[in-house]
């Protein structure tokens, strides 16, 4: 079975990508949600979180306070850093775990940190999704209900496009008028193709 990664900026669309890969068949395995739930359920990180950022971490009912953490995160690259020294290779760790269990062709693991958080080493192809600045900052907004300031301080964090599509194998352009779902099915078509060949990538 190949590995495939699934990356490209905030506001590209990786999440709608993903889910048409899912109407063909293909696991996928979506890191942010991974992540969530690593934040909720392990103990050791719930911990961690609360030692590091305070009792708010976590609401009165024992949720995850994303909002509260992304406030934290976001204006202060330090604590960045060390939300994704202890997030990070929990969700590898749990997505190695997932993609061994995973009987198709080929399986997804999509992630937006992909390349910055090391979770690419050991995939056989990486996919890149592609859409305009003015494209996907019109989308969180919208989605995430920010200012446009707030949207190219988080855009900020992330590798450039530019760099993280030239270390993709593949990219799909999600720019509203090209048409995504041919170029899913002819990529499907492409990477079955390479999961039936003896000796991928």
């Amino acid at each position: 079975m190949l590995r495939i990664g699934l990356t490209g900026g905030i506001g590209c669309g990786k999440t709608t990508v993903a889910r048409v890969f899912e109407t063909l068949g293909i696991p996928v395995y979506y890191a942010d949600a991974a992540a969530k739930r690593l934040m909720n359920e392990d103990p050791a990180i719930r911990s961690s979180l609360i030692e590091n950022f305070g009792k708010a971490s976590y609401t009165d009912s024992g949720t995850l306070n994303r909002s509260y953490l992304a406030s934290l995160v976001f204006e202060d690259p330090e604590k960045r850093e060390f939300l994704n020294q202890l997030i990070h290779p929990a969700t590898i760790a749990d997505a190695n775990q997932w993609l061994a269990k995973q009987q198709a062709p080929y399986a997804l693991r999509e992630a937006a940190l992909l390349f910055e958080s090391g979770a690419a080493e050991g995939l056989d192809y990486v996919i890149g999704v592609s859409a305009p600045l003015s494209v996907r900052i019109r989308r969180v907004m919208k989605r995430d209900e920010l200012s446009e300031d707030d949207v190219k301080k988080r855009m900020a964090t992330q590798l450039q496009d530019t760099i993280k599509l030239k270390l993709c194998d593949f990219v799909i352009v999600n720019d509203e008028r090209v048409g995504l779902l041919p170029q899913v099915l002819a990529l499907h078509e492409k990477l079955i193709s390479l999961a039936a060949q003896p000796t991928p990538h």
